[in-house]
């Protein structure tokens, strides 16, 4: 039963389909593979998303987290994060948002409910 809820959770969050409400705040997530900053297809998909949306936002300011599993240090795991999140704010840029629009931050190793792929991740949020 926990593998088949691991494996929802896994699904909902690869689609990354559209964005999920955070009081008013769209959220984009793209994850990531074990000590990984490798951006595939899914994850472009999720930046493209993003990134249109930010530019339909062009007051907004676009909020990038990047956030790693509790294996390994510390250190290491704060260093891949934002290594992370700035592999994603690239994206963004990439794709159209301004560079001056985009803040970004790592915030290091976080735990996790079902699986580590949820804190293998970085969080986009278009807004204040």
């Amino acid at each position: 039963m926990r593998g088949i809820g691991r494996l929802a959770i896994m699904a909902a969050f690869m689609l990354g389909a559209a964005p999920m409400a955070h009081a008013q705040q769209p959220s984009f997530v793209v994850f990531f593979q074990e000590w990984s900053a490798a951006v595939d297809g899914p994850a472009q998909d999720v930046i493209a998303k993003a990134a249109a949306y930010a530019r339909a936002h062009p007051a907004a300011i676009t909020h990038v987290t990047g956030f790693a599993d509790p294996t390994g240090s510390r250190q290491a795991n704060v260093l891949l994060s934002e290594l992370r999140a700035q592999v994603v704010a690239d994206g963004l840029a990439s794709a159209g948002v301004a560079p001056a629009r985009i803040s970004k931050v790592g915030r290091g190793s976080v735990q996790f409910a079902a699986s580590s792929l949820e804190s293998r991740r970085v969080e986009i949020r278009v807004g204040q």
